[in-house]
């Protein structure tokens, strides 16, 4: 293990005032202040810059841009760093800085453009070489000159395995992430869709759940899960559950298996520590725990895992000024501190406030599979999308080929590309066997070793294409190889939602298979034009209107803040009241996920309150409203908690598609609340904490059970003052 760099031992050098950098196209006379500016400029125009205003405003000042930027020197991109709003270098720009110093040395006065040629000259080790030199920054500014060739050439020269029980991302394989999510973590889905995907040959990257239950008690009970699956099957692969970084670290103190240590990164320090409760210092502890105490210790010379995408900075109001693309490959320059087994990048996870269609989706994806393989880490892509926006599946479908031939590790396996837990629509294990029989891909020695024996692959015989290629074997689909009892799997199939049928034909489902997907789909993204129903709802409750600063659909849903933010004459009627808690109902993302719910779970979360002596003030109702719109309530109202009850994006299906969220937001009070809540988080300004109950709708957890649990929930939040990780820790009595 080598052990991370102190970061007071990081050279990085003093910020400077932005530079003037003076457009010299013929007929454009623009300039573009600081480097944030140019950086900005010289992209492809993607949703989230223009929100921003860091996007050209044409064709003609993006090419001013780029040609910029082509002049600067390394020396010259090393010696501005990007500071923050205060004009200080944070700690994930300092990590970035953690370079080879001497390669840096060799090509410091190259200029971008001079760069980019010689890489496009060189082999691939002098590629993977200069990499090591490069900032996130640096290697941003290159993605900006490159072009869609130019992006797969580059990219497909560096190769990056990484081992852990086995080996990823060897030259010639193409591997999957299995990812058998379900609503309510049961067990009984988890297995049919590990059963399902092990029988198309996915999952040798990983076995790796997202659960809906972010608690100590269900990552130890889906990681133990897991390892039995595992063991039973004799599948050579790693798991891994999810669930935030603290709670690993908590389940691991238990000892669940905890093989692979995940947690989602940002490309600002803002943003990991307010929003991903995440430092630097909590990383390189996690790190080291995992190396002295991990199952795998002593065997994995890797065992971290990221997911990043980009938008989620800007998202969340964190990106410091900085566009997409910069402060995604700031990412991979944090993750290589950690010399990660495996990193999976989302761009379209977010929706249309930062990837608008197809078009800024795919190319999206194609910059952060090049910018990551450049700065040295195991890039897995999730070229994915919601229904919110213009991104559909056949875009999707072309960003695989192309990240395919780039030389991409691994996809994911959601099974028939629907996420029945997260309701957004990735790759799925089907795909990654139709993309290895075109690129002429295999997947993990052992793996693959293990799938022959099994005859879920095989290799092409004389007339069956080329010779010794890996093909399907007559077991591939066959989930009762794994489960031969049919009451079983009848009872397995009836616990997972959306599963259509096993049938394939050839590395694909079945056309009846698909159309009923499709279908599904086609229904789902209905559900978005639905708008909320406010004379039907106010039979439920006598709901106060309140308006968010969004006053259209269309802006709700491109923009990342304005359903957050109260409307001027909405916060003038809130005044503060006496009322512990305060309930605020919205659409969200699925108007229809409203009208389904909030009638079976509204009076059962009002009478349970109300039984427990807990004080409610009288329900508010918000059209095209946030999560954060809880937070200028609370202000306003002088409420301790506000639950908001959001309808999410829908998934696919008829029940999927009106799944509501509820989100419970803690204000901390000043003095020992806030202070415990800062030494926790590391965020000395941290001002609320968040738990959610996800997956509220017929499919999932029922409205009616569903109030039941929210009192619950929100009883040990008021009874611990704490609420998300905190409150977690301390029911597991992680925290004194």
């Amino acid at each position: 293990m080598k052990e991370p760099t102190p970061l007071d031992r990081i050279e990085v050098p003093r910020p400077r005032t932005d530079v003037v950098y003076a457009a010299r196209l013929p007929g454009h006379g623009g300039s573009f202040r600081g480097l944030k500016r140019l950086l900005g400029a010289a992209d492809c125009s993607k949703a989230g810059d223009r929100q921003a205003g860091l996007a050209a405003s044409d064709d003609a000042a993006r090419e001013a841009a780029r040609e910029l930027l082509g002049e600067l020197t390394l020396e010259h991109l090393h010696d501005h760093p990007l500071t923050g709003a205060r004009g200080e270098i944070d700690a994930v720009m300092r990590v970035n800085y953690d370079i080879d110093r001497d390669a840096f040395a060799r090509i410091a006065s190259l200029r971008l453009g001079e760069l980019k040629d010689h890489l496009l000259r060189a082999p691939g080790p002098e590629v993977a070489r200069v990499g090591r030199a490069l900032t996130g920054v640096m290697a941003a500014a290159l993605a900006k000159l490159c072009d869609v060739h130019e992006l797969v050439y580059l990219a497909r020269k560096i190769s990056r395995p990484t081992r852990a029980r086995t080996l990823l991302g060897a030259p010639g394989t193409l591997a999957s992430r299995l990812q058998p999510n379900h609503p309510t973590d049961d067990l009984r889905g988890i297995t049919l869709l590990l059963y399902w995907g092990l029988s198309i040959g996915a999952g040798d990257a990983l076995l790796g759940v997202n659960p809906a239950s972010g608690t100590v008690e269900t990552t130890a009970a889906v990681l133990r899960h897991l390892d039995r699956i595992r063991r039973a099957t004799g599948v050579p692969t790693q798991i891994c559950c999810l669930s935030h970084l603290k709670v690993q670290l908590a389940a691991l103190d238990q000892g669940a298996p905890v093989e692979i240590l995940f947690q989602s990164l940002a490309g600002t320090e803002s943003c990991c520590v307010t929003e991903f409760d995440v430092t630097v210092d909590l990383l390189d502890e996690g790190y080291r725990r995992m190396a002295a105490r991990g199952p795998l210790a002593g065997q994995a010379e890797q065992f971290m895992y990221f997911e990043t995408g980009q938008g989620s900075e800007l998202t969340y109001g964190k990106h410091e000024g900085i566009d997409m693309a910069t402060t995604e490959a700031l990412c991979y320059g944090l993750a290589r501190r950690w010399d990660p087994f495996m990193l999976n990048n989302v761009t379209g996870f977010i929706g249309p406030e930062t990837h608008l269609d197809d078009r800024e989706m795919i190319l999206a994806n194609l910059q952060d599979h090049f910018m990551g393989k450049l700065l040295g880490v195991p890039m897995g892509m999730a070229p994915c999308y919601t229904l919110h926006a213009h991104v559909t599946l056949e875009g999707q479908q072309m960003a695989t080929q192309l990240l395919t031939a780039a030389g991409a590790n691994y996809y994911m396996d959601v099974c028939l590309n629907t996420d029945r837990m997260l309701a957004y629509f990735d790759t799925s294990g089907h795909d990654v066997q139709t993309l290895r029989e075109i690129h002429g891909r295999a997947p993990g020695g052992e793996f693959l070793e293990w799938a022959l024996a099994r005859g879920i692959l095989a290799r092409a015989g004389e007339g069956q294409g080329e010779a010794g290629a890996i093909t399907r074997g007559p077991r591939f689909g066959d989930v009762r190889q794994f489960c031969p009892d049919e009451a079983e799997l009848a009872e397995l199939l009836a616990a997972t939602p959306a599963a259509y049928g096993f049938a394939t034909a050839g590395p694909r489902p079945a056309n009846a298979v698909s159309r009923r997907g499709r279908r599904d789909e086609a229904i789902a993204r209905a559900a978005l034009a639905t708008e909320l129903r406010e004379d039907e709802l106010a039979r439920v409750a006598a709901f106060r209107l309140i308006s968010t600063t969004a006053a259209s659909k269309g802006e709700h849903l491109g923009s990342a803040d304005a359903g957050a933010r109260l409307a001027p004459e909405s916060a003038a009627r809130l005044a503060p009241e006496e009322a512990e808690v305060q309930i605020v109902v919205s659409d969200g993302l699925s108007a229809e996920a409203v009208h389904r719910n909030i009638p079976d779970l509204l009076p059962v979360l009002l009478d349970g309150l109300g039984a427990r002596g807990v004080t409610v003030g009288q329900p508010l109702l918000a059209r095209y409203g946030r999560v954060k719109l809880a937070e200028a309530v609370a202000e306003r109202l002088a409420a301790r908690l506000v639950v908001v009850l959001l309808g999410e994006r829908p998934g696919s299906g008829e029940l999927a598609s009106s799944s509501l969220s509820a989100y419970l937001a803690y204000r901390l009070a000043p003095g020992a609340d806030q202070e415990a809540a800062a030494a926790f988080s590391g965020n000395p300004a941290i001002g609320f904490e968040y738990t959610v109950i996800s997956n509220i709708h017929a499919g999932g957890l029922p409205a009616a059970e569903a109030g039941g649990v929210i009192v619950e929930k929100v009883l040990a939040v008021l009874a611990r003052r704490a609420a998300g990780n905190r409150l977690e820790a301390l029911l597991a009595g992680g925290v004194a």
